[in-house]
């Protein structure tokens, strides 16, 4: 089953889809399927959930989406390129220049300040030093944390750590912002800050990804799909 289509899915082609995936796993002599035959497709400036209880193959498809892992069967099109068989190399390059990642524990480096911090993924992609600085300052700016450059994350507080880590996610331009659990580590005021920036983020056009076993959560999207025994409900 695929979930219906948000309105911003209409007459637009995909910017990812997935087809008929499978990934299988081998536990001594015994193989089980963790997706079995997930189809759907995001679009250009959706903002859409992916839910499912605990075991359901979320994490599984989550490490898909986001060019982590491949595939046992089944194709990844990537705004219509086939892309389910790249190497570590190639996937590695797509992912830094399409992709970009807010997960639940920050992923921060300790001793890095803020603005160094949201310029790391810059490093991978040639871009000069000074335009990595001003680029990584306008998105802290973007987050409201322009004040906040030099502080290292023992110098923020959770809600501010993950303003830096979307800063970082939006660095490059992604085609899509992946974001897992990414209120997990929140009081409850952060986290409804964080989902309000995402939703500002969205409404300038952002596609956004949200994974979370929360329902409530999820339903902050404009579209929910929910995974439950490998398959999509």
């Amino acid at each position: 089953m695929t979930p219906s289509l948000s309105k911003n899915a209409k007459k637009k082609s995909p910017v990812l889809e997935l087809k008929n995936i499978v990934k299988t796993y081998t536990l001594g002599n015994s193989t089980f399927n963790a997706l079995d035959g997930v189809s759907f497709a995001i679009y250009p400036g959706e903002f859409v959930s992916i839910t499912g209880p605990s075991g359901s193959g979320k994490s599984t498809l989550m490490h898909i989406v986001g060019l982590l892992d491949n595939p046992t069967s089944g194709q990844i099109l990537l705004e219509g390129q086939d892309i389910s068989h790249f190497k570590e190399e190639a996937l590695a390059k797509t992912r830094n220049i399409t992709l970009g990642f807010v997960f639940q524990q920050f992923n921060l480096l300790a001793k890095t300040s803020a603005v160094e911090n949201v310029a790391l993924p810059l490093l991978y992609s040639d871009v000069p030093k000074n335009d990595r600085n001003k680029l990584a300052i306008e998105m802290l700016t973007k987050v409201g944390l322009a004040d906040k450059a030099p502080n290292t994350p023992a110098q923020l507080s959770g809600g501010q750590q993950q303003r830096v880590a979307i800063a970082r996610a939006l660095v490059n331009n992604p085609l899509i912002i992946l974001a897992d659990e990414p209120t997990g580590n929140l009081d409850s005021k952060s986290g409804s800050e964080i989902i309000k920036l995402f939703h500002e983020l969205h409404h300038e056009g952002r596609t956004i990804v949200l994974v979370t076993h929360d329902m409530e959560l999820a339903k902050q999207a404009e579209r929910i799909i929910v995974i439950r025994d490998g398959k999509i409900c």
